[in-house]
């Protein structure tokens, strides 16, 4: 074998590899933004958080006015707030002895909540009677 195609041979097996390596790359990266996106969606999958998430666009509220609002247990509301500021949704800031709670980033909330409702629109709802995602389905 020339000396010229044992060199196109070996540039050929290392363009093979690289590209396998970016392959496996793009895979990685697209798993990691799967299981973000899958987090946070996750972290939006209780109703009442969804609701406390609304409410808080209204403005920022204590953990009692939540409690008061939607007559949950305290204990409920501070578990749906940890979830919430765990996504980096809400965030809190220290008034005397009370913590006042705001959504993070207004504008993009309202984008996301809008895209819901615009795809479940477009759905034809179709969430609602999934088997595996629907009301009713134990997790």
């Amino acid at each position: 074998m020339s000396a010229a195609l044992a060199s196109d041979r070996a540039a050929e097996r290392e363009a093979a590899v690289r590209g396998a390596e970016r392959d496996a790359a793009t895979r990685t990266a697209e798993r990691d933004a799967a299981v973000r996106a899958a987090a946070l969606f996750h972290g939006l999958s209780d109703p009442s958080r969804v609701a406390i998430l609304r409410h808080l666009l209204l403005g920022e509220h204590n953990v009692r006015e939540l409690t008061e609002h939607f007559d949950l247990a305290q204990s409920t509301v501070s578990g749906h707030l940890a979830c919430l500021r765990g996504c980096g949704l809400v965030s809190a800031r220290s008034v005397g002895r009370s913590t006042m709670l705001s959504v993070t980033d207004p504008t993009l909330v309202t984008s996301l909540l809008a895209a819901t409702e615009e795809l479940l629109a477009a759905t034809g709802d179709a969430v609602v009677l999934c088997p595996a995602s629907g009301p009713g389905v134990r997790r």
